[in-house]
Formats: C-alpha cells, sequence, structure tokens
C-alpha cells in the first residue's frame, strides 16, 4: 500500500542554485508544559537523549529530527547566553527568575534545518506535546504564540531576493486575513511594512542590485518585526553595514525567517501544514514573472 500524500507541499524550487536540498528550522511556541517535561516528551516521541543547559533549557540530542531545543522563551534565565547588563543574573537567581516568569511567558520548540518531508513528524511531536499537557491558542494577553519558519532561500542574489519579497509584499494582506482571525491576534502581529517601502519595492522600475535591496530594506525595516524578516539574511550577507543600523537581537542567518504564522499546540487538529503551504504560495508567485509582475501591478492600483 502507497503512503497517503503529504499535508505538506513541496517547495517550486526544492534545491539551492548549488545542488543542495533546501531546509527549513521551525520555531513553536506553547504554553502550560514545562521546559524539562517537553523535552522528555520530546525524547520519547522522537528519539535522543535529553541534556540540561540550564534550569529553563533542554536539548533533545540525536533525535531523529536532529537535535531540538526547548526553552523558556526570555533570555536572560539562560546566564550561559547573558551579556552586557545582565551578567550578574546567575544561578539561582536566573532559577528563580524562570520560576517566576513561567506562567506568563511561552515555551519554545526550536529545531535545526529540516526537510520538508520531515515536517509531518513534527507534526507528530506536537500533537504528543499537547497529550503531555502542553497548551496554546495562537495568543495569550502578553503576546502571540509564535510559529516560525526560517527557510533556507533557492539563492540569495539580487533577483531571487527581490522576487521572494515582490511575492510576499502583494500576497501579505490576504495572508494576514487568513491568519489574523481576532482582534487580540492582530494587536500582536509584526506591523506591516511602510507603505512607502512597498510602493517602492513593488514599482517596475525599482532594480537594485543585492546591496541596495538590503540598503533600502534596512532603511525602512531596522527592526526584525515584520511578518516577513530579512534582517538575517541581510545581517549575514552584510554583517558590517547592517549590524551599527539595527535594532534588537538578530542572529545572522542564511534564511528567509518568516514570522507571521501563529502556533495552536492546544487545538487537537492543528498542523503546521496550512501556514507551510501558504509560504509554498509565495514561493510559486516568484518563481512565475509574469504572474508576479501582473501581481505587483495589481497591488500598486
Amino acid at each position: 500500500m502507497s503512503a497517503p500524500p503529504s499535508r505538506f507541499h513541496p517547495l517550486p524550487a526544492p534545491l539551492t542554485t548549488d545542488g543542495r536540498r533546501r531546509r527549513v528550522g521551525v520555531e513553536i511556541e506553547f504554553t502550560h508544559l514545562c521546559e524539562r517535561e517537553a523535552a522528555r516528551c520530546l525524547s520519547e516521541y522522537l528519539g535522543g537523549r535529553v541534556e540540561e543547559e540550564d534550569p529553563n533549557a533542554y536539548r533533545i540530542a540525536g533525535s531523529r529530527l536532529g537535535d531540538i531545543g526547548v526553552e523558556l522563551d526570555i533570555r536572560h534565565v539562560h546566564p550561559k547566553r547573558v551579556d552586557g547588563p545582565g551578567r550578574w543574573l546567575r544561578p539561582p537567581l536566573s532559577g528563580w527568575l524562570g520560576a517566576a516568569a513561567r506562567p506568563f511567558v511561552p515555551r519554545e520548540l526550536v529545531t535545526g534545518p529540516l526537510e520538508v518531508e520531515q515536517m509531518e513528524d513534527l507534526d507528530g511531536a506536537t500533537a504528543a506535546l499537547r497529550q503531555a499537557g502542553a497548551r496554546g491558542e495562537g495568543a495569550g494577553l502578553f503576546d502571540s504564540l509564535g510559529l516560525h519558519f526560517n527557510i533556507a532561500p533557492p539563492a540569495t542574489d539580487a533577483t531571487t531576493t527581490l522576487a521572494l519579497l515582490r511575492a510576499y509584499l502583494v500576497l501579505e494582506p490576504r495572508l494576514r486575513a487568513e491568519s489574523l482571525t481576532s482582534g487580540l491576534l492582530r494587536f500582536h502581529a509584526p506591523p506591516p511594512y511602510p507603505p512607502g517601502f512597498i510602493h517602492r519595492v513593488l514599482s517596475p522600475d525599482y532594480r537594485p542590485n543585492l546591496f541596495q535591496l538590503c540598503d533600502d530594506y534596512v532603511a525602512a525595516n531596522p527592526t526584525r518585526k515584520r511578518s516577513l524578516d530579512l534582517l538575517p539574511l541581510f545581517l549575514h550577507l552584510f554583517p558590517e553595514q547592517v549590524a551599527p543600523r539595527i535594532r534588537g537581537k538578530v542572529k545572522p542567518r542564511a534564511v528567509m525567517h518568516y514570522r507571521l504564522p501563529l502556533a495552536y499546540v492546544g487545538r487537537p487538529s492543528w498542523s503546521l501544514s496550512a501556514d507551510w503551504n501558504r509560504w509554498v504560495e509565495v514561493e510559486a508567485l516568484a518563481a512565475d514573472p509574469s504572474q508576479l509582475a501582473a501581481a505587483c501591478r495589481r497591488a500598486l492600483g
């Protein structure tokens, strides 16, 4: 008997220009279940051994999805990662702060780069977390519960990057409408791109080289709080030019950081597939120059 078709659509361009399979890292936020119990649950479902970094952060090493992190999503309770003024926050203070913050701060599951075919198994892992007591309904009182995809692009040249950005900009209003279905979700969502930046990028006479595209993006968006965050990619490509101009902690990575989707670990029927497939729509439009040009014209009115 043949295997059932995957709910996760394949990428239109599954390989990079140098022939490597494209991969995606995933971040999933949830509540209720503590980090230690979540790590134990994931180890039982995916295999691998649980390693403690600190009382608020664990690593599942050698699972069938590679190494996976589970941690309280607040940097200052992880003393090995704190620099600058927060360095005084060492154990036991960091442990006490983590315990106090746990009712209000979500936990985060972080994978390494995965094959698209492995996402079905990640869906199963989130179901295992739910059965163990994990919860989450898209947002809490203080913030949203993120589902983030860190997608390796097919290439990092200007043509490819601009096409992906343009496709995202013309589809973003629909993506927001489909993803942000309540006032609370819209309140916590990353702010839209500035209208002037959208108009410039979608204009048919905008033909930047890669550095100009980076420069224009950072000038208009010096924050990672965008639904498609390109700061990790541009910081990876042009670290000296980008680092002094941005706000917040950004890790340089050759990825497209898609951070509009929301996590619903508490829903029995929830799957990552719907949000993943929305991203595949973006890539499909980017890969079709005539359709993309027409979409840009419509968006510009």
